[in-house]
């Protein structure tokens, strides 16, 4: 047990999630993107972003924070799955970030579960999430939470560079 307290996000909490997204993005992927796309992202620009989505209940994804402290640490966004190829009843868990300093702790732990049984309670049969073909962590995290490639792949450059994602899929 962490003694992190996994609650719904408000819109009091979007700056803090920003900080978070910009950060993780910069320890995480440093030496798998550029160096100057992580060092140009924007925490108060991602944290408008998130203020903006964590308002709009109607398209707003499912969304889950982890408070250490008083302080959000981390949080997860999930929803239905984005794949054209998705099985009925097939949820995405779409994002889950900590702030670097709680890596390590099983604050992740707890928001993947959180999030996936939210996906369960909400009909999920199956749950995906993408992840660099290069992110050795991110990979390991998947793999011991459960889940397995399953043999999706996915490239672009929407980003001004290329990556390639894995998809790791599980049963719920």
């Amino acid at each position: 047990m962490t003694g992190v307290e996994i609650r719904h996000p408000g819109i009091a909490d979007a700056e803090r999630i920003g900080a978070i997204h910009v950060g993780a993005w910069q320890w995480a992927y440093r030496g798998l993107m550029p160096d100057e796309f992580l060092d140009g992202l924007d925490p108060v620009a991602r944290g408008e972003t998130w203020a903006g989505r964590l308002a709009d209940q109607v398209s707003c994804l499912g969304q889950v924070v982890a408070v250490s402290g008083g302080e959000v640490v981390g949080f997860a966004s999930f929803g239905e799955s984005r794949d054209d190829d998705a099985a009925l009843h097939t949820g995405e868990v779409l994002a889950i970030y900590l702030d670097p300093a709680h890596v390590g702790t099983g604050v992740g732990r707890e928001l993947f579960g959180a999030a996936l049984a939210k996906l369960r309670d909400a009909g999920n049969q199956r749950a995906t999430v993408w992840v660099l073909d290069t992110n050795e962590r991110g990979r390991r995290f998947y793999e011991m939470a459960g889940m397995q490639p399953d043999g999706a792949t996915k490239s672009d450059e929407i980003r001004g560079f290329p990556i390639s994602e894995l998809r790791y899929g599980m049963p719920l």
